[in-house]
């Protein structure tokens, strides 16, 4: 039984609290009873397949052993599961709270292997031991969330002299499961597996998809700690151009999101078309995860930076013109002109609506460019003046040194310094 009632010392809205923050990275939390079996704490995907010895009568608190107040524990079991436990009293009664399961790292296919030879499973059940891992988040020892668990026990016991402790590397040795056969129809249960697995790696697209769309690059590390290449379609034998095929998925993906998002297609193109070609030229499998997490970051400042959801028509095409070339006529006149509006009203909707006048978000947008050629090329200062539709060279100077504090010759040496630093 789940203490979720009545909860006194143990607060109900804390523990509401943690088991959602731990909950957005997919990681359980539960309160029980010391005198449940030990099955309550197995993943329900991992009952799905595995069975604990009928022989087997421990109960939570003996699995555990005895706990102290004040103390943190950690677990790492020969599964490679790691999980939490503190010892808790809830309407006077002993509790224990149970944080996991989660991975420290991402499990690679060959450590798999091995787990499976060291708990002597059977060879048909590699493919349900594959699947059950690609639903396990990753979370490292050094990420945040730890950082709110400890800050979280030190609320709790209003110290922060608490104990931490890594339990006995064999402490688990009375819970090996065994493959779950006799009530196995494989066929059937092949299908539900796989269904199972589409539906979670559908909704972890979505939930990219969402974030993108709003520009939320700082979910990233929330979306990304249980990826690994267990997501992947295993579509052909070849690992590398498995990551490939289905970095092109994610790129295809993460373009539509970022076009939900109110990011025009003349920026998406350049940016889904440069991604194309580098998963392409992608040697190394080792690469694609953190290729994916570079797509995803890349999408959201293109979000936050192009968005043009809330612009007016109007306003949506004079931005559109602007930054498609910097080099062009884009006086106010030619802009308005270009929509058959009068300057004064493509003036007064333009700053409304952008907080900026035209000019403003010309000059900005120049800037920008020179910024970006100055540190990516060897373009001469004359010629990068002339790409960002400034034909005077001092002009460019002085605009430039009043924007930035540098001048382009001293911003350059200044980029090129800090690359090499």
């Amino acid at each position: 039984m789940i203490y979720e009632r009545g909860i006194k010392m143990f607060n109900a809205s804390e523990f509401r609290f943690l088991r959602e923050a731990f909950g957005k990275c997919r990681i359980p939390v539960s309160l029980h009873n010391p005198d449940e079996p030990i099955s309550v704490i197995a993943n329900e995907q991992f009952r799905s397949f595995m069975t604990i010895p009928p022989t087997s009568n421990t109960t939570l608190a003996e699995f555990i052993g005895e706990l102290q107040g004040q103390t943190l524990y950690k677990t790492t079991n020969r599964f490679s599961l790691c999980y939490n436990y503190l010892s808790l009293t809830v309407d006077e009664k002993p509790a224990i709270l149970v944080i996991g399961p989660y991975l420290p790292a991402p499990l690679s296919s060959a450590a798999i292997l091995e787990i499976a030879e060291k708990n002597a499973f059977p060879f048909g059940a590699l493919k349900y031991l594959n699947e059950f891992y690609a639903g396990i988040p990753v979370i490292t020892p050094d990420d945040n969330l730890f950082i709110f668990l400890n800050t979280f026990c030190e609320h709790l016991w209003d110290t922060s002299a608490f104990a931490l402790v890594d339990l006995a590397e064999n402490y688990d040795s009375q819970l090996i499961p065994v493959i779950n056969e006799n009530d196995r129809q494989d066929d059937f249960d092949s299908l539900l597996m796989n269904m199972k697995l589409m539906e979670k790696r559908y909704d972890f697209e979505n939930e990219i998809m969402d974030a993108v769309a709003r520009g939320q690059i700082h979910k990233e590390n929330q979306l990304f700690s249980a990826f690994s290449d267990s997501h992947f379609e295993k579509r052909v034998s070849d690992p590398l151009r498995n990551a490939k095929n289905y970095s092109i998925i994610m790129n295809t993906l993460l373009r539509k999101a970022a076009e939900k998002g109110g990011v025009h297609p003349v920026y998406l193109d350049s940016l889904s078309s440069s991604f194309a070609v580098r998963i392409e030229a992608l040697t190394s499998y080792n690469d694609h995860l953190e290729f994916m997490l570079e797509m995803f970051r890349a999408y959201c400042r293109l979000v936050r930076k192009h968005t043009m959801q809330g612009l007016s028509p109007i306003v949506r095409k004079a931005v559109l013109m602007i930054d498609a070339d910097l080099s062009a006529n884009l006086s106010l006149a030619t802009l308005a002109e270009a929509q058959n509006v009068s300057s004064g009203y493509l003036a007064t909707i333009f700053k409304k609506e952008t907080d900026k006048t035209v000019s403003e978000y010309i000059r900005e947008k120049r800037v920008g460019q020179a910024k970006h050629l100055l540190s990516t090329t060897n373009l001469q200062v004359q010629t990068i003046a002339l790409h960002c539709g400034i034909m005077d060279v001092q002009y460019f100077t002085k605009l430039f040194k009043k924007e930035t504090g540098k001048t382009p010759k001293e911003y350059r040496e200044y980029t090129k310094n800090n690359q090499n630093l």
